[in-house]
């Protein structure tokens, strides 16, 4: 199946754009994402948080992703 990724912030200049598609088996555990967004980019590990939210929501390592699922990846953010 195939699932698209938003991301943000730095995340989205590592992806060099602010939608990618993945080609994974059934469903996934956020944790699998992760490993696997890090092995396609690789500068991804060198960020200090990688937050992933499914459906407007954060999702913690353990949670499931479905194809119909909207993920967000979202990057430290710094404020002032």
């Amino acid at each position: 199946m195939k699932i698209q990724i938003e991301a943000f912030g730095i995340a989205k200049d590592i992806f060099g754009n602010k939608y990618i598609e993945l080609e994974i088996e059934d469903s996934i555990k956020v944790a699998v994402l992760k490993e696997l967004l890090i092995l396609k980019y690789p500068a991804l590990k060198d960020l200090r948080s990688l937050a992933i939210a499914i459906n407007e929501s954060y999702a913690n390592d353990q949670d499931e992703i479905k194809e119909t699922d909207e993920i967000v990846l979202i990057p430290p953010v710094s404020g002032g």
